[in-house]
Parts: C-alpha cells; structure tokens; sequence
C-alpha cells in the first residue's frame, strides 16, 4: 500500500460507488425491517474493491490515514476496525451510509495502514486508553463536535471507551459483543481463570506475551492473521484477493509493536504511559454509558450472544440485536444490517 504524504490532504472527498450503486444501497438500506433483527441479516456479496482515495491529516501524536464518504455537512458517523482488520471492514457500509446522508469517517487505528507516528520518540502503546483518544484527537483535527461511533473488536472496546470517558462527544455508539472496556482484574496476573474452552479462544494473547510470540508474528503476521479470520468467522467465505487488501495495512512499521503492547497491557504483562493514567482509572471503574447504544452479537459470542451480562452497563435508550449465521467481522460479513444499526440508534438520540 503506497503512503499519501501530507500535501495530499487536499484531495476530493472519497467517493466509494457510482451514483446508481449507491442508490441502490440506499433502497437496500430502507428495505430491512427493524423487527427482523434478531434473525439472520442479509448479507452483501460486496459491490466494492477499494476506497477511491485516502486522506491525511495530523492528530494528536499521529498523522492519521482514513477515508471519508458523504456530505461534509452531514451528522458524523466514525467508524472503528479492529485487529486483524483495517478500514476495508466498512468498505461496504461507508457508502450506504454516505447515501443516507452521513458524513462517514473511517481511520486506520495506530499501527495500521497510512497511519503513522509523528515522532520516533513516542512510545507504540496499545492501551484502549492511548486509542480512544487517538478518536477524540481525530475528531478535533476534523472540527467534529459530537459523532456516531460504530465498532467491533478494538473498534468496540473504543467505541465504549469514548463514550464513557467523553460522554459529551458521543451522540450514540454500536458496539459489537457488546460492553468491551478492558477488566485488568480478570485479565491480570492475579485475575479469575476461565473455563477451558474459554481459555483455548484466546490462545493468541497468551502466545503474544511470549518473545517466541513476537517472532512468530513479525515473521508470519499475514499467516497468522488469516488463521484468526478463518478461526472466529468460519463461515465467512472470502477470497484471498479480500484478505490481501486488508493485510497490505499490517505492513505499517509500528504494526507488531502497537499489537503485541495491547494484548500484553490487557495481561497487566506490559505498562502503559502515564500520560493516559487518570483516564486508565476512570475505565478501571467500568464506567456507565450513557450514549444511545445498539449492541451487536453474532455467532462468535457464543453463550454471551443473549447480551444480558452487559445489558445494565448501558443506561441511555438501548437494544440489543443478534445476527445468526455469522462471524466475528460484523460489518464486513453483515455490512447492510449494520449499516442499519448505525441509522437505527441515531435515531435514538
């Protein structure tokens, strides 16, 4: 993937399908029936290949690469991947949201894709609190006030970290498996074991915390990362030619280091900064939000999919939606049904 310098910051605003495709998204869109949610959603075979452009712009400690779709005056909408995913996830649900009428942001998070460091002096720190404001940093740059956030995997876990730390710039979120924000106390050294099968699903974290791990990953991470797509959406039926698009973002240079900090942070096996301790604490709480939520559970939640573990951590107007039949990468495998649960909760509000 080639790297669009800061002079070209002054590119057009992407536009991801033709006029009829978008229409056509825009009827698909309109077509679904809220009260289907809970049954298998409609699922598109996906009408694009790339993002017709990219942009770039300094927030914060980062010079951040994202796409943008829709009407720069419309309500935001930011939309968050996670690992090992980049923003090609949202590939079909930008323009269909585009067509609705949204302004739609969709960044690489640090370590992904265009997205770079401004300084070599700053630590590759994975912490949910270091990406979360990273999000807030981006909206600023942007002069976005106050967005829809949408998220699954590290997307999510921002997602509800924005909105609990910054409940003022949140007009709602949705968050797939739910309530993310990270429990150190389970997680740590001195956390509670989880049953077997539970264990086993998080094979990679416990391989990360090793140096072999480390190598194992800077030398295989295309491999490795194609293992994790099949193991957690095994019926999810892409094509390497979808894979190679996404893993051209894993090439960024902070990539294994900003992945191997987080899960090793999440293990209370690595520090964060202490420039982000007083929002850690606040997390640490496992905080209320109170943002408009729809939260997303698939087949990859297993037990948890009824979403009653986490429902009362979410006070404002909320719904919970299931969607059988598919993996882990939500909006990738199910890109209308989101779409729709973004359009839904900001409604909401």
């Amino acid at each position: 993937m080639s790297i669009i310098g800061k002079s070209e910051a002054s590119l057009p605003r992407a536009r991801f399908l033709g006029t009829a495709a978008t229409t056509i998204a825009a009827a698909q869109l309109a077509m679904m029936d809220s009260t289907n949610a809970q049954s298998t959603p409609s699922v598109s075979p996906g009408t694009s290949t790339s993002f017709a452009s990219l942009r770039q712009i300094d927030a914060g400690v980062l010079n951040v690469g994202y796409a943008e779709a829709g009407p720069v005056d419309g309500p935001a909408v930011i939309l968050l991947h996670g690992w090992p995913y980049d923003i090609h996830s949202y590939i079909d649900v930008a323009p269909i949201l585009a067509s609705a009428g949204y302004r739609v942001i969709v960044p690489f998070v640090r370590g992904y894709g265009t997205t770079r460091f401004l300084s070599n002096e700053t630590f590759r720190n994975g912490q949910e609190a270091a990406v979360a404001v990273d999000v807030i940093a981006l909206m600023d740059s942007l002069k976005i006030q106050k967005a829809t956030i949408g998220g699954f995997d590290w997307g999510a876990r921002t997602a509800c970290a924005v909105a609990a730390l910054w409940p003022e710039r949140c007009k709602a979120i949705v968050s797939v498996s739910g309530y993310l924000i990270t429990d150190l106390k389970l997680w740590g050294p001195d956390g509670q074991s989880l049953p077997p099968a539970v264990e086993w699903g998080w094979w990679y974290q416990y391989y990360f915390s090793t140096e072999r791990g480390v190598l194992g990953y800077s030398q295989n991470r295309n491999a490795f990362n194609k293992l994790i797509w099949k193991n957690v959406s095994p019926k999810w039926d892409f094509d390497d030619a979808t894979f190679d698009r996404t893993a051209a973002s894993f090439d960024n240079p902070d990539h294994v280091s900003i992945v191997i900090h987080d899960y090793r942070w999440r293990m209370s096996l690595a520090k964060g900064e202490s420039r982000y301790d007083d929002l850690a604490r606040k997390l640490s709480t496992a905080p209320i939000i109170t943002a408009p939520t729809i939260t997303i559970a698939s087949d990859f939640d297993g037990p948890a999919a009824d979403g009653t573990s986490y429902a009362k951590k979410f006070s404002g107007a909320y719904s919970h939606r299931i969607f059988k039949g598919i993996g882990h990468n939500v909006p990738q495998e199910a890109p209308q049904a989101f779409a729709k649960a973004i359009v839904d909760v900001d409604a909401y509000s």
